[in-house]
């Protein structure tokens, strides 16, 4: 049994449906620069991370044992989220802490959850 394509069947060019979205879409630059941010929440240990940051502010210690992963495995996913802004860090003595950039990232991985939910 041959599965029917979900395209036109015509050849119609609706030119101010077309001219209408080119006018409101993002530019090229800042989509790219949106697919390098979505890339980065595609690592499960980045997500744990996160979501551990949701609830507390954590040094690399902390989230060493939580994740029972090695400091320098952890410190290597804390480089790509705060080169992404997804992440900061506060010094306190020889302690380093990190916590989310801002709320939007709780709010874009709590969408995710509940698309992947229903």
């Amino acid at each position: 049994m041959s599965k029917k394509m979900e395209t036109c069947n015509c050849n119609v060019i609706h030119k101010d449906a077309v001219e209408k979205v080119r006018n409101i879409m993002p530019q090229d630059e800042k989509l790219n620069i949106l697919a390098d941010f979505f890339k980065v929440f595609g690592d499960p240990t980045r997500l744990k991370i996160l979501s551990a940051l949701f609830e507390e502010e954590l040094c690399v210690c902390d989230i060493s044992a939580l994740l029972n992963m090695t400091q320098s495995a952890v410190s290597h996913q804390l480089r790509l989220l705060k080169k992404s802004h997804i992440v900061k860090f506060r010094r306190e003595g020889k302690v380093v802490y990190y916590s989310l950039d801002d709320g939007h990232i709780k709010s874009i991985v709590d969408q995710g959850i509940m698309h992947i939910s229903e």
